[in-house]
């Protein structure tokens, strides 16, 4: 079978069956892209002066990031409310711990490994697996927005048969485009295990996607 890179400018160290790639590619699209974190010059001072307690400096930090780091909260936990307290609890824990991060270039993806963690702290203490989904109050005025709408609504359906461990693997993969090697030190878990747990994920995605799909026969009595 003919295979091409997942995403090869992001993804090296993964390849994918064209009709998974195809596949991939449909759920980003439509579970929509994170936001960017921008550039901040002078990052590795900055991180210094903010583990030196230069308050003005880790906000600098934060900020330029923030709306990323909430973006990949949203995707993990589902839930904007359970997000933003993972965020709120991932950025007291950094303010707190950042003296003891030894290197300033690993800074984002050691604030990203608290994120997850507190990603899944929140998920165990509330339980909310079963997510608010948002909706239009209003009707949508074009087929296209219905259908839109519905491939939404399937998408956010299917995420919440996975728990918030293999939502982690997919959402820093395919959504914010790290190598299979950095999700696995960001989740804490072996390479090996992020993979498997990757093809685990999408595995279970394609098959609540085309359960979804199938039409409902109704018993007959």
């Amino acid at each position: 079978m003919a295979t091409v890179r997942a995403g090869a400018a992001h993804h090296p160290d993964v390849t994918l069956a064209a009709p998974a790639r195809s596949f991939v590619d449909w759920i980003v699209a439509r579970d929509d892209v994170l936001p960017g974190t921008g550039n901040v010059t002078g990052r590795a001072a900055l991180v210094r002066d903010a583990a030196g307690g230069d308050q003005d400096a880790f906000e600098r930090l934060v900020r330029h990031s923030g709306d990323h780091l909430l973006g990949i909260a949203r995707k993990i936990l589902r839930d904007p409310d359970a997000a933003e307290d993972a965020l709120q609890q991932a950025v007291i824990h950094a303010w707190r711990d950042l003296p003891r991060l030894r290197d300033p270039d690993r800074f984002d993806a050691w604030l990203s490994k608290l994120l997850v963690s507190a990603c899944y702290q929140e998920a165990r203490r509330n339980r909310r697996f079963a997510a608010r989904v948002d909706h239009l109050a209003a009707e949508p005025r074009q087929d296209d927005d219905a259908e839109a709408m519905a491939d939404r609504e399937r998408i956010e359906q299917a995420f919440l048969v996975l728990s918030p461990a293999h939502r982690a693997v997919v959402v820093l993969h395919h959504y914010a485009g790290l190598p299979l090697a950095e999700v696995a030190a960001i989740t804490g878990v072996a390479p090996g295990t992020a993979r498997s747990r990757l093809h685990y994920a999408l595995r279970t995605l394609r098959a609540a996607l085309e359960a979804a799909d199938r039409p409902q026969v109704e018993e007959i009595r």
